[in-house]
């Protein structure tokens, strides 16, 4: 539901002359609270009776927007960034009403289900149905994701991975644990399913599901027609190249070593590259960057 002039003015003074970030009205338990939409799925309560508790949103789930993170199907990663960004601009311009038993997720965030925002995202192919376990989302949900699937809205419109890949841990974020996993999510139904591993991620690298080892992607690409100077490389050197294509829908920088001055050379090798990304139109996949170098100065270069 759009936000009317009247809702404006009740939040502005709920929010007070000393509020410095975009406040949007909220009702939580039947309180009306002024908040702040870091993203489409999650916001901070700026004052009243949930004043500096975080939330998130149950049922749905929106895609990062700290950074051109995601990619799948023909989209770029960073056309993927923009529409994260709209589906947090949605949130900020709604009024919305949630309820909650108060209960809180592994990050302390309270658990707030807000249908009719739920509904607006994914219907709008802002977000998608989600479930943390291996449950169905939300029937009612699963059925507007369905529809925006249909209309090609959103992050529905150059493709639809089997799973959407939401979150990613490197081995070595929790000390002493045996295996990390990143999580899954359905688009067919929205039940969440784990990507077991005992991998350690570099910053910035690009995790892809389903999973292949660069010298499957190097025969793949070679099984694909891939020749000239770039059918020489070695697989970590094509898995390089094939990273920077799925993120940027283009071949990136070469190295001068590798002696693809000429249009003539380049051409079997992106023509090579597209042809696994339509070979491959279900893959879904993220690039890997450490909470702590998300934003600010010290974010990681590829987010920037």
């Amino acid at each position: 539901m759009r936000c009317p002039i009247v809702s404006v003015l009740a939040l502005l003074a709920l929010a007070g002359p000393a509020a410095a970030e975009p406040a949007s009205l909220v009702y939580l338990n039947g309180t009306p609270s002024p908040v702040f939409f870091n993203d489409g799925d999650s916001f901070r309560v700026l004052s009243g009776k949930y004043a500096g508790t975080k939330a998130r949103l149950a049922g749905y789930n929106t895609l990062e927007s700290f950074g051109p993170v995601h990619q799948w199907g023909d989209w770029a990663a960073k056309e993927l960034y923009v529409v994260a960004k709209l589906a947090t601009l949605n949130a900020q311009r709604g009024t919305w009403r949630c309820e909650s038993d108060l209960k809180t997720d592994t990050y302390g965030r309270i658990l707030w289900w807000c249908p009719d925002l739920a509904a607006d995202q994914v219907r709008r192919g802002f977000a998608h149905a989600m479930s943390v376990d291996q449950s169905p989302a939300r029937p009612e949900l699963v059925e507007a994701q369905q529809e925006a699937i249909t209309h090609r809205r959103g992050i529905w419109a150059h493709g639809v991975p089997e799973y959407v890949l939401t979150s990613l841990h490197s081995n070595d974020e929790q000390p002493g644990d045996d295996a990390s996993y990143n999580r899954l999510v359905s688009t067919a139904d929205g039940h969440s399913k784990k990507w077991e591993h005992k991998n350690i991620y570099q910053e910035c690298d690009l995790l892809c599901w389903p999973e292949m080892t660069p010298s499957e992607e190097a025969a793949t690409l070679k099984e694909l027609g891939l020749t000239g100077p770039a059918s020489e490389y070695d697989d970590a050197r094509l898995h390089r190249l094939l990273a920077h294509y799925i993120k940027d829908r283009t071949v990136g920088p070469l190295e001068p070593e590798e002696g693809l001055k000429e249009d003539a050379d380049r051409a079997p090798l992106e023509s090579a590259l597209a042809a696994f990304m339509a070979r491959e139109p279900k893959r879904a996949c993220m690039v890997h960057a450490d909470f702590r170098r998300r934003f600010g100065s010290a974010k990681a270069v590829c987010l920037k």
